[in-house]
């Protein structure tokens, strides 16, 4: 029996999974609903951090409650390319661009269930009410964001402890979050761990700019469920070059955007007037 089997596993089962028609009850003020529900998925979670029971069961039940809490806001949340996910054995590196928030939430009950999972964040996070406890008894590979060199070897040292556990990485290279794919800003750290540790790379494309980023607060924007929110997982690549893999994991997400319909957000370097308020591109 795999490390896995015990944790419920809904989504991945099939290789796609689309929101039923049905699942939207709280439409009206979906954002209120939403963070309301939110906040109280937190509390719960945060108080289980605090006394050391946050385990891995109750860290899928939080986020696939915060999964079905945007259905019932209204929003649409479709995925695919889940039997990728399934192809290899052991630990992979996630690689994927960086859209909102809702990425970091959502993903666990997703592929925690499949792989052990867990997330490369930034030093604030730690620090954040609420989120902050359940961040670190998540055991995160934590970066400042601010020295390239100095998160790479923070990376590269704790990443390869985390593999050898068999614990897959999931990376979002992007400095920041934004709807905006910016290739010069998309480095390559994911790909580097994924070779330093014979390791394959699993692409990630998201599109969650349904959950706009806050103006005054960057987590509380509003949400357009008008907009569904998509992932697609893609075929997982040993990386005998850095460079190929790397373009390969970039064409990915720049065709998932295409297929989409969003190419709007692709740009290729940073763009005067792309920039948004609360984005911080």
């Amino acid at each position: 029996m795999k490390s896995t089997d015990y944790l419920p596993n809904k989504y991945a089962i099939n290789d796609k999974y689309c929101t039923p028609d049905n699942k939207a009850i709280y439409t009206s003020f979906p954002s209120i609903y939403f963070y309301t529900k939110l906040v109280s998925i937190f509390a719960v979670a945060n108080d289980q951090a605090i006394k050391g029971t946050l385990h891995d069961f109750q860290w899928i039940a939080a986020s696939d409650e915060i999964f079905r809490a945007w259905e019932k806001a209204g929003g649409k949340i479709c995925i695919e390319g889940m039997d990728n996910l399934k192809k290899v054995e052991g630990p992979v590196v996630f690689v994927g661009n960086h859209m909102s928030s809702h990425e970091t939430l959502v993903l666990a009950c997703v592929i925690h269930p499949v792989k052990r999972v867990l997330y490369v964040m930034k030093k604030d996070l730690v620090n954040f009410p609420l989120f902050g406890a359940v961040t670190v008894a998540r055991e995160p590979i934590i970066v400042g964001r601010e020295n390239p060199r100095e998160d790479l070897q923070i990376v590269l040292k704790e990443g390869k402890k985390k593999l050898s556990e068999g614990k897959s990485i999931i990376i979002f290279p992007q400095k920041t979050r934004t709807k905006y794919f910016i290739e010069k800003e998309f480095n390559s750290l994911g790909v580097k761990l994924a070779q330093k540790n014979n390791v394959p790379v699993v692409p990630i494309a998201v599109l969650t700019d349904a959950w706009q980023n806050g103006k005054v607060i960057k987590d509380l924007g509003k949400m357009d469920m008008s907009k569904p929110t998509r992932y697609s997982f893609g075929e997982p690549m040993k990386v005998s070059n850095s460079a190929d893999t790397h373009k390969y994991v970039l064409d990915f997400i720049k065709g998932k955007l295409i297929e989409w319909g969003r190419e709007d957000l692709i740009v290729k370097e940073k763009v005067e007037g792309k920039k948004e308020k609360g984005e911080g591109i």
